[in-house]
């Protein structure tokens, strides 16, 4: 559920993984129960929020994400929560925070929820919940940050972790949170074939997730190139690249095949150049 505070649901199943025992409370008994302020502050802080964003807290609880990131830095904001008295609470403490007209809180199932406006999605999600969303979280625009708090996404490996001291947490074991981000990552898998003057050139990239290798061709000659993507821009030992639309830009020229920096590639429509 949110960072802040997971839903009765969330509670419920994580209860459940910890103890084997699904199925022996309704979703109406089990408390709600908010996360740390430092916890809250660091996702907000590793992801980078600030007035130009527009954050959406799948599973708000008490709203306590989204206002703070209305109050202290600026953002924009929507919580998703299905509780409806928590929905409530959020509106009531958006007003008190005088942000009211910065964030919104809707009643709603975070699967149908429209992630496009968002610069950063955060959550308090248990693990299959997360694999679910990730399909959709992969689709946002590259740049997009992600922010889970405890929980990953399988092998979408995160590209930053913080673990913070929680001495007062009452679920799971341990007295400690982690805190996860993954920048949406462009899809630049297939073959790329140079425009203008470097129409011999050619690119062909595998990808797995943020991490990209494959073979960069000129002419005659080749080179195997390896990278770690950060949106749309990737940067490795030999090759920069920026994606622009249909479009990859080499950002660093290539002594070793003679390709200056500013080539254009363009995606191959089969696969042939």
């Amino acid at each position: 559920m949110s960072l802040a505070s997971p839903s009765p649901r969330a509670l419920l199943l994580a209860a459940a993984c910890l103890s084997g025992a699904a199925g022996a409370q309704s979703f109406d008994e089990v408390p709600f129960v908010t996360s740390a302020d430092n916890v809250t502050l660091e996702m907000l802080r590793i992801a980078g929020v600030g007035s130009k964003d527009h954050v959406i807290d799948l599973g708000s609880g008490d709203g306590r994400i989204v206002i703070t990131a209305a109050s202290r830095f600026g953002a924009t904001g929507l919580g998703v929560e299905i509780v409806p008295e928590l929905v409530e609470k959020s509106r009531r403490a958006a007003q008190q925070a005088g942000v009211a007209g910065k964030v919104d809180f809707r009643i709603q199932d975070l699967f149908k929820t429209d992630l496009s406006p968002a610069t950063v999605v955060t959550m308090y999600l248990l693990p299959d919940v997360n694999l679910q969303l990730r399909p959709a979280l992969l689709k946002l625009a590259p740049g997009t940050r992600i922010v889970s708090h405890d929980w990953d996404m399988g092998d979408w490996l995160p590209d930053q972790t913080t673990v913070l001291p929680v001495p007062d947490k009452t679920v799971g074991l341990e007295k400690s949170s982690k805190v996860h981000l993954w920048v949406v990552p462009a899809r630049v898998e297939g073959l790329w074939c140079g425009t203008g003057a470097a129409t011999d050139t050619r690119l062909k990239l595998a990808q797995q997730h943020q991490v990209v290798q494959g073979t960069l061709t000129h002419g005659p000659r080749s080179q195997l190139v390896t990278g770690r993507l950060e949106g749309a821009r990737l940067q490795g030992p030999d090759l920069g690249l920026e994606a622009t639309g249909g479009e990859l830009r080499i950002t660093r020229a290539v002594e070793a095949l003679g390709l200056p920096a500013g080539t254009s590639l363009r995606r191959a429509a089969g696969e042939r150049c």
